[in-house]
């Protein structure tokens, strides 16, 4: 299997474990079980450097430099702590429709950091499959009436942006570090430094929680949040960074309503209609549109072969 494939199927899984820890994560935060979003997110982290450090020995990853361990630390703010902790609170005080519009603009928001940080060029191509991307995303969302019950907020969904924001920036900040890296290393040194910077601020909500009242379906609610939605999920995130270009990857998170979606009508909570098919088309559409547009190695190496020919 060729190295991109490879990437594109890692971020395809990554996307579809996402999509169903949405409405999974939102349930947990409405249960009747005082489990607050700092307390899960704290949960998620302890639970996740565990077992990302206990893979590492396992599997005997190598040692990072001292060098780029303090820049896990700074990896860990917009990777770790401020992606996922602004979307957990902000999902908390917002809908998972609401905030699956909010993501939809991540590819944007990364497609304008990789021009300005590592000059990867804007194309027409690539513009256009964002562009039919997000309208298959946004029909898919705005067309449900049913996940939509929360209500709504302007400061949740604007935690939400943060946290894209947040993510586009760890996307291409810090491509060069991850390239170099083991994902094990990466990861569990991302996620001890994230339980650090969270512990403070969350202790008293973790020990609040009343653990011996909350029944078996929460905890694996719980247990899919960390060891799925965390521990796979970030075991895979590294492995297609490195394969794929930045607004590429990001497309992939428009997959993510798409299961959302279908989750819901699995259960009983919606219909599937011509609109949602027309949108899920749209999503694959433009995700194939932006992995055919080419990169700055690519363009510079077909103006190179130009230049040849014309001498």
């Amino acid at each position: 299997m060729k190295q991109t494939h490879i990437g594109h199927l890692a971020i395809f899984v990554v996307n579809l474990l996402f999509g169903l820890n949405t409405p999974i994560t939102k349930t947990i935060l409405l249960s009747d079980y005082d489990i607050s979003p700092l307390a899960l997110t704290c949960f998620r982290y302890i639970g996740a450097a565990v077992a990302f450090w206990l893979a590492a020995l396992v599997f005997r990853a190598p040692e990072a430099s001292r060098k780029d361990i303090l820049l896990f630390v700074l990896a860990s703010v917009f990777g770790i702590v401020l992606n996922q902790t602004t979307f957990v609170v902000g999902l908390s005080t917002t809908s998972p429709v609401d905030a699956s519009i909010v993501v939809t603009l991540t590819p944007i928001i990364t497609m304008i950091f990789a021009a300005i940080f590592i000059k990867e060029p804007i194309t027409t191509k690539k513009v256009v499959g964002v562009l039919i991307g997000c309208a298959g995303a946004l029909l898919l969302i705005l067309t449900s009436n049913t996940l939509g019950s929360a209500p709504r907020s302007l400061f949740g969904n604007m935690l939400c942006l943060l946290s894209c924001l947040s993510y586009g920036l760890y996307l291409t900040l810090f491509r060069n570090l991850i390239a170099r890296n083991h994902p094990l290393t990466l990861m569990k040194w991302m996620f001890l430094f994230g339980t650090v910077m969270l512990l403070p601020f969350s202790y008293d909500s973790v020990i609040h929680v009343p653990y011996s009242s909350i029944p078996l379906d929460i905890y694996l609610r719980i247990g899919y949040v960390v060891l799925v939605a965390t521990f796979l999920t970030y075991l895979l995130i590294p492995i297609g960074q490195v394969r794929i270009r930045p607004t590429t990857l990001t497309m992939y998170n428009y997959l993510q309503p798409v299961v959302t979606t279908l989750l819901a009508v699995y259960m009983g909570l919606d219909t599937f209609g011509w609109h949602k098919a027309l949108a899920a088309l749209l999503v694959f559409l433009g995700v194939y549109v932006v992995t055919k547009s080419k990169s700055r190695q690519q363009m510079e190496e077909q103006k190179l072969k130009e230049e040849n020919k014309a001498q």
